[in-house]
């Protein structure tokens, strides 16, 4: 009996490996793990800006980096002025008065250039006993109405400017000692607006108000040199104007009226006010904004 089981056992175990191989089922990939959210980056912190804890550097009068020459020095091709009055000399333009060829009021003004907003810096000395005042956002043409003697009366408008100055005058006069560095509006109603020391303020309707001040204006006198070279630079931004000498402010204005004569564009000129007097500019550079 165990001998015919056995071999049935083994004619079972030859038959089943005879048949062919089952086919096999495909075997899943394993499923990736789910992303994990990843933190973001972290932006690093800008540096400290240090606070600001010195003075500024004082700007070299004589840097002339974006600015014009409005005079060469030469010649005044590009002016327009009595050549009975003005003439070159040295570098410069001359204006002169005396009682042989006297006048009470000239200008000579930069044809071709107009601006409102700008820097303007130039070296002026007046001698012997007049004035003069350098003329910005001006325009010639329009009728005088000072009066003058009859014997020095200008007939040509386009000698005469109108509009706002920056003034000097000559340290033998009683002008080195109220005037020099105001703001004077030229051939208008409105005359001197802001006096040597004073910032003032114009709103329509309304007359000057004195709003503050830049110092006295006796003290501010000791920085101007009688019969000599000044340095001289006037600043316009929109209505604010300031008048500085020699490298201190004498005068501030600011003109909130933008119709006033004082807030348009206009021409740069020189002026020679009354006799004896001699006034002589160098130097003039213009740096344009508008």
């Amino acid at each position: 009996m165990k001998l015919a089981f056995n071999a049935c056992c083994l004619s079972a175990l030859v038959a089943f490996a005879a048949l062919p191989p089952r086919a096999q089922a495909p075997v899943a990939s394993p499923s990736a793990p789910p992303a994990v959210e990843q933190p973001a980056a972290q932006t690093a912190a800008p540096p400290a800006v240090p606070h600001r804890r010195y003075e500024p550097v004082a700007e070299d009068f004589n840097s002339h980096d974006g600015y014009i020459q409005l005079f060469d020095g030469k010649s005044l091709a590009d002016w327009e002025g009595d050549p009975k009055f003005w003439r070159v000399e040295d570098g410069a333009i001359v204006g002169e008065s005396t009682a042989e060829n006297r006048v009470q009021n000239t200008y000579i003004w930069r044809k071709g250039i107009v601006a409102h907003d700008f820097d303007l810096k130039l070296e002026i000395k007046c001698e012997l006993n007049g004035g003069t005042g350098i003329q910005y956002r001006s325009h010639s043409g329009i009728p005088w109405t000072r009066p003058q003697p009859p014997d020095m009366t200008t007939s040509n408008l386009a000698w005469l400017l109108t509009g706002p100055q920056a003034d000097f005058w000559s340290s033998t006069t009683r002008g080195s000692k109220w005037f020099d560095g105001q703001v004077y509006s030229e051939n208008t109603p409105l005359g001197i607006i802001a006096w040597r020391g004073e910032v003032v303020r114009i709103s329509p309707g309304v007359d000057p108000m004195l709003i503050g001040g830049v110092g006295k204006r006796d003290d501010l006198e000791t920085f101007i040199k009688p019969q000599d070279w000044n340095q001289y630079e006037v600043v316009a931004r929109g209505g604010t104007l300031i008048h500085i000498i020699n490298g201190h402010v004498m005068a501030i204005l600011i003109d909130d009226d933008a119709a006033d004569s004082m807030n348009n564009s206009g021409y740069f000129g020189i002026e020679l006010e009354q006799f004896p007097s001699k006034v002589s500019v160098r130097n003039i550079w213009l740096k344009k904004l508008n």
